[in-house]
């Protein structure tokens, strides 16, 4: 069973909320005003405090309200869990994904109640998968509302124009196996990897209005639109700007050096 962190969190959040509120405005005040005839410091001290679960609540709340609004409205982290992206981002980068791009959003429900950007060609952007909403996909943007998109040899056409690509390495140098390529999607230049070895695949498709045609870097190793079709606007989560930290494994020690934007 998949849990919904942010289901959780919500919920926990307004839970003490409740709680913090009911303290501020009746608990606390009956406890002084019953403790003001204490006969003892100690007797008053003891109806001061209050039980486990106000005090427990009322500590924890601002917190939670806090990290609730930056990771719903502002900031959120997440962990690169496969190789799709490569060589962009790898097995292991926690990355920052800016929520406030696209507009602002309901932390459940993913409903959009601040309009602002719209996805660009060549944005990295992390979605709820469209065939099991509670997966979090990474992908590049392809294909905007009503593009033609055509894959055919391993090269994007967009409306019947090829996106430009240049070899830089060959991967390894004496016996290569993939090729590391410049591909340029509109004004954004970054780097692709394709196999070798790998099938050539085609397909031609047509993207829907309020939808985005997304691919992994990592070509012939995605799972990505051209299997599974587009990907809608209310599944849009974030644009990932930068990674802030790479942790291949819990064995090895984090590494803040890789900390970088991303293109």
């Amino acid at each position: 069973m998949n849990l919904d962190f942010a289901l959780i969190l919500v919920v926990v959040t307004l839970g003490t909320g409740v709680i913090w509120v009911l303290d501020k405005l009746l608990l606390a005040p009956l406890r002084r005003k019953a403790a003001a005839t204490a006969p003892t410091d100690e007797s008053k001290q003891k109806l001061l405090q209050p039980n486990t679960i106000v005090e427990t609540s009322t500590s924890i709340f601002p917190v939670l309200a806090a990290v609730l609004i930056l990771r719903s409205f502002l900031y959120e982290p997440f962990q690169i869990p496969s190789g799709s992206m490569l060589p962009t981002l790898e097995v292991g980068d926690f990355i920052l994904v800016d929520k406030y791009h696209y507009g602002l959003r309901t932390p459940v429900g993913n409903i959009k109640f601040v309009d602002n950007n719209d996805p660009e060609r060549g944005d990295v952007v992390v979605f709820k998968y469209p065939k099991n909403p509670t997966i979090y996909y990474i992908k590049r943007v392809v294909g905007l509302p009503g593009d033609e998109i055509v894959y055919k040899d391993k090269v994007v056409y967009i409306n019947g124009e090829p996106q430009e690509q240049s070899l830089i390495a060959q991967l390894p140098p004496a016996k290569p196996e993939r090729l590391l390529v410049k591909e340029t999607l509109g004004d954004v230049d970054h780097e692709i990897y394709r196999d070798l070895n790998a099938r050539n695949m085609q397909g031609a498709w047509v993207v829907p209005e309020g939808q985005y045609f997304v691919m992994g870097d990592n070509r012939d190793n995605s799972n990505d639109s051209r299997y599974w079709g587009t990907v809608p606007d209310e599944l849009l989560v974030g644009k990932a700007v930068s990674v802030w930290m790479h942790w291949a494994n819990w064995t090895s020690i984090p590494d803040f050096t890789a900390m970088r934007g991303i293109q």
